[in-house]
């Protein structure tokens, strides 16, 4: 039996390996210039990211932040290589499509996995403007305390009761944040009540001058206290006075002793600190003790006889 269709099948194979082989043989000079130029940007993409490395390792608290970057620039100046070696070779299609096949990828998976690229992104952006480091005392939506370490994706915080709170970067990024630390001052106030009878003046410089014998605080010319409102049994202050903070001293413990130091300067000074007064008014209108009700109905009761 014969097949007629092998010697032309054989013959269009045969034809189409010549002309790759010449076509090889033609471009062997570009694809030699190709690998060279390849291997050339994936050595300059090392040198380049042990540079890139050093610089944001300075510059960033997290390492996990700085080897993200190094590697993403290390894997840009790989690409663009790739992609001259090829238009070198003259295959311009197969880079243009590997451009938009790119993209389509990155926008799907931006799509994917939106919310930890929302957090990766926030990340990044952190570790540029730096609002807090390692070590500071921050507040953010509901979480106050010591910042362990700075992530990609989240923010681990210990709190002074002693729990890990991880935060992801979003959040701290879009809400209100307090650094405490940034300052390194952090001023206390300090309610207190004296009795109608004192006087507030004198309340005043007793309090300033016991709290500024205090080692802890600071800026002693802006330590003061101001009369805040009339209570139902007291002329309220406010005690304001600054410290260091993060500082020698604990935050509680200066707090503790500020307040007794005020208590004792008080009592020293004969100046008092009430407790709540309930005064009875049995008036219609007010204005009637107890006593001379009392007194007025005795005095208008008929006398008995013996």
């Amino acid at each position: 039996m014969e097949f007629p269709q092998i010697d032309k099948v054989y013959a269009l194979i045969n034809e189409k390996l010549q002309t790759w082989l010449e076509s090889s043989i033609k471009h062997l000079p570009n694809i030699v210039v190709a690998i060279i130029i390849a291997i050339g940007f994936g050595i300059l993409a090392n040198v380049i990211g042990k540079g890139v490395r050093r610089v944001l390792t300075r510059t960033f608290e997290s390492k996990q932040i700085a080897e993200l970057l190094t590697s993403i620039v290390k894997a840009g100046v790989i690409s663009a290589g790739i992609f001259i070696a090829l238009d070198f070779v003259g295959l311009q299609g197969t880079v243009t499509s590997l451009l938009a096949g790119a993209g389509i990828v990155g926008l799907a998976i931006g799509f994917a996995f939106q919310d930890l690229t929302e957090n990766f992104i926030a990340g990044i952006a952190m570790g540029i403007r730096k609002p807090f480091e390692i070590g500071d005392v921050i507040e953010a939506d509901g979480v106050f305390g010591n910042v362990e370490a700075i992530n990609l994706r989240n923010t681990l915080v210990t709190t002074f009761f002693g729990q890990r709170e991880i935060i992801p970067n979003k959040i701290l990024f879009r809400n209100i944040l307090t650094n405490y630390s940034v300052l390194g001052v952090r001023r206390l106030e300090i309610p207190v009540g004296i009795s109608y009878a004192d006087s507030p003046e004198q309340a005043r410089e007793v309090i300033v001058t016991a709290l500024n014998d205090k080692k802890y605080v600071i800026k002693k010319d802006e330590t003061n206290v101001y009369a805040e409102s009339f209570g139902d049994s007291s002329v309220k202050l406010l005690v304001w006075f600054w410290i260091a903070y993060p500082g020698e001293f604990n935050f509680m413990e200066v707090r503790h002793d500020a307040i007794v130091t005020i208590q004792n300067a008080l009592n020293e000074a004969d100046i008092l600190i009430p407790f709540p007064i309930r005064t009875l008014d049995f008036g219609a209108k007010g204005g009637e003790k107890l006593n001379d009700m009392l007194s007025q109905k005795e005095r208008s009761s008929p006398t008995k006889k013996t």
